[in-house]
């Protein structure tokens, strides 16, 4: 019978085996595309890039891909940073994005025939770039080079970051296309987050900060009344709709002696018909005003007369009104473009090799620190007269919506401690700046095309840092927030910083509604996302960074028996050493007579239009004013004034200097002080918890959790050792110039050749190559 199994095999081989040859499949290219938000779109991009690290070498160099959107331009690479052990993350722009708002200048090279052109919108290029060289306007200088990219690919990518970095209308802008398609897919979410158009919380972490009023309701106004108890004026609905000026709110508030009759009658003697507009008011009645000069003389003093009496009326003392005239006392607009722009120069383009021997007398030529200086004391001595004199102040400027701006925000940091929290600091700039119509389209020049270009807003922070400099224990916030602020007013993403007033901003997106069919129902134009929704831009961890360790808050609660008490520090708590440390401290040069007025101090040099309003006994009276002011240590809730000698008013070296790899101090500058405060903070919360937890009964726990995150980008209890200072800490952080070409050594390289005066710098290729 025949068998179903198979045969056994009969073959034998006799030859030796050998190991199978595996067939390894070749390893896939990652492929390499950016992160793009809604209504983003890549317009332009170009492969085998070259991105330049350091600058006399290009072993750091990274490869990879240039990409251009309509938002930003990214460069994409798996190659890791070299030299650099830290970044600091923002959830809307890479470690190598820049957003084209941010773009200054576009710079493009050519090697072999040593040519290189300023690329303008609709410019033509007709030499294929080599390279490509962009000025932001942060002090970054990013440069990249196309050797092993397709020339025309190359050429094509250039003309398109020009064009899309100098948009020819405002609604080109990509806060327009962004919130387009947040209406048309109202699902749709960044980072997680929801982006309204409210404004968000400031902080991270365990601290709640409360929501950021956008005044553009009557219940903001309402609050903040009753917050200053100015009981004796009003919100005023008058411009409702913008029916009477387009530049100011629809909401603001008046002296309640004036009727809307009366605004209405009077409005067309301002310029750019912007009534008298109230920004505070002092807990003794003085107010602090802001008006516009009127137009017609044969008006001026009947209607000057009027609005005079009217503020008298509402102070309870019926005190009479100080007028400061800020086109006479303080610098034109253009004046402070010009100093900034030296202060530019200086801190970008000029190599250290050029400027070492004669930095401070360039530092002190561009008139920067010298106008920061006048800032802080007019609005000091504005301080007196609402503080000492009681008597009510008008900031008066020609159109009003200025320096009117930057005096009355440091008025009111100086006199109320709730501006100086992270949530009243965001309701003061919404206040005084966005609302009160400050141009920041045309300051900004986001458009590239403005002649009235002017950093009025970054002398204002930079005022702010001082202050934060010499009284540490009286802000919340801490210097990377004022200098991660800066840089939002970059980003085209925030209706915050966009435009010129809030009217602006209402017929533009109402305009741009319309031509895409979006339907907006009972509201007044699109919804644009807050800058003060800091969830989009950076995670809880990263927004501990705004937290100043140091910072005293108004009463510290305790638990004793189950009840939560809140401990209240009066002024022997305080020392004097909060007010900062005197310069005889710090470099044994200066005596402890810097304590008291100087030759050039706020005190014995008064301003000429200060003193024609003031006899003999007032100028007196201002003098000891502040003389018994810097006697006494500092009440952090009350008033703070500033020291102006020469050795406290200081470069705010973090925001110009932090994309300099030259100036960058490795395990320096402000933050290792600032770590360390963080750290013995952050132990006070664990045994401040742990007492608590101790002390309470378990009623109370369980109606009042213990959070357990820790409110300090640095913790004590983290893996690492806590003594050692991390390596990526340096005077830079959180920032790191590696990458950012700001500066670029002469030496060993023909400079002088060709490039004597020139203020763009060629590829160190062609500079090596020539002799």
């Amino acid at each position: 019978m025949f068998s179903l199994r198979p045969p056994k095999a009969t073959f034998r081989s006799y030859l030796l085996p050998q190991a199978e040859e595996k067939i390894t499949p070749e390893p896939r290219l990652k492929k390499l595309e950016p992160v793009l938000l809604p209504g983003e779109i890549v317009v332009n991009e170009v492969n085998f890039v070259r991105k330049c690290i350091a600058t006399d070498t290009s072993q750091y160099d990274l490869w990879g891909k240039l990409v251009c959107s309509n938002f930003k331009i990214s460069f994409i690479t798996d190659d890791p940073m070299p030299l650099q052990k830290f970044h600091y993350r923002n959830l809307l722009l890479g470690e190598h994005d820049v957003a084209l708002t941010c773009i200054e200048q576009i710079v493009t090279v050519n090697d072999t025939k040593r040519k290189q052109k300023v690329l303008g919108p609709n410019q033509k290029l007709k030499f294929n770039p080599t390279e490509l060289i962009i000025y932001c306007k942060d002090f970054r200088i990013v440069r990249f080079r196309f050797d092993e990219a397709g020339p025309e690919s190359a050429k094509k990518v250039c003309l398109a970051i020009a064009h899309y970095s100098q948009p020819a209308d405002l609604q080109l802008l990509f806060a327009f296309e962004y919130v387009g398609k947040k209406y048309h897919n109202p699902a749709k979410k960044v980072n997680g987050i929801d982006p309204g158009g409210g404004g968000g919380g400031g902080g991270g972490g365990i601290i709640s900060t409360p929501q950021t009023p956008l005044f553009e309701t009557y219940s903001d106004w309402d609050r903040e009344i009753k917050r200053t108890g100015a009981s004796e004026w009003r919100v005023c609905s008058v411009n409702e709709g913008y029916m009477i000026s387009t530049c100011l709110p629809e909401y603001f508030v008046v002296p309640s002696s004036l009727a809307d009759q009366d605004l209405k009658h009077y409005s067309h003697a301002f310029t750019g018909r912007r009534m008298p507009m109230w920004c505070w008011n002092h807990s003794n009645g003085s107010a602090l005003v802001r008006v516009a000069n009127i137009k017609d003389p044969l008006q001026q003093r009947k209607i000057d007369q009027r609005i005079c009496n009217a503020i008298t009326r509402s102070h309870p003392q019926r005190s009479d009104v100080y007028k400061s005239d800020l086109d006479k006392s303080l610098p034109a607009i253009q004046e402070v473009q010009a100093a900034f722009l030296k202060l530019k120069q200086l801190c970008v383009n000029e190599p250290f090799e050029e400027t070492e021997e004669k930095w401070l007398s360039l530092v002190e030529n561009s008139r920067w620190l010298e106008y920061v200086r006048l800032f802080l004391k007019h609005a000091a001595e504005l301080v007196y007269m609402l503080d000492s004199k009681h008597v009510s102040v008008v900031l008066q400027e020609e159109e009003g919506r200025d320096l009117s701006c930057c005096v009355a925000s440091l008025v009111q940091v100086m006199l109320d401690p709730f501006f100086r929290t992270i949530a009243g600091f965001q309701s003061l700039i919404q206040k005084e700046w966005v609302m009160a119509g400050y141009p920041f389209l045309d300051r900004c020049n986001h458009l590239k095309k403005s002649d009235k270009e002017s950093p009025l807003f970054l002398m204002f922070l930079d005022c702010i840092w001082q202050l934060l400099e010499q009284y540490p224990s009286a802000f919340e916030f801490s210097e990377p927030y004022l200098t991660i602020l800066y840089d939002s007013t970059r980003i085209s993403l925030f209706g915050t910083f966009l435009f010129n007033s809030p009217h602006q901003r209402v017929k533009q997106s109402t305009e741009f509604a319309i031509s895409k069919n979006i339907q907006l129902g009972d509201e007044k134009g699109l919804k644009f996302p807050s800058v003060w929704d800091w969830s989009l831009q950076h995670a809880p961890r990263e927004r501990m960074l705004f937290h100043n360790p140091l910072y005293i808050g108004k009463s510290t609660p305790c638990v004793h028996n189950g009840a939560v008490k809140s401990f209240k520090r009066s002024k022997k708590n305080y020392s004097s050493t909060l007010r900062g440390l005197p310069p005889s401290l710090k470099n044994g040069i200066i005596s402890e007579q810097d304590f008291l007025p100087r030759r050039n101090s706020l005190i014995l040099k008064l301003k000429p239009d200060f003193l024609q309003h003031t006899d003999t006994s007032s100028a007196s009276g201002t003098e000891q004013y502040f003389r018994e002011w810097f006697s006494k240590p500092a009440d952090l809730h009350g008033v703070i004034l500033p020291r102006l000698s020469g050795t406290q008013i200081k470069l705010w070296k973090l925001c110009y200097f932090r994309w300099v790899p030259e100036a960058q101090i490795a395990g320096g500058g402000f933050i290792t002080a600032f770590r360390k405060i963080s750290l013995l903070a952050d132990e006070v919360d664990a045994l401040n918890r742990s007492l608590r937890q101790h002390n309470s009964n378990p009623r109370f726990l369980a109606n009042n959790p213990e959070p357990d995150q820790s409110r300090m980008y640095f913790r004590a209890n983290e893996p690492n050792d806590a003594s050692a200072s991390p390596e990526f800490l340096s005077s830079s952080f959180p920032f790191s110039p590696v990458g950012n070409l700001c500066r670029r050594s002469i030496l060993g390289t023909p400079l002088s050749k060709f490039l004597s005066g020139a203020k763009i710098w060629l590829s160190t290729e062609t500079l090596a190559n020539e002799d």
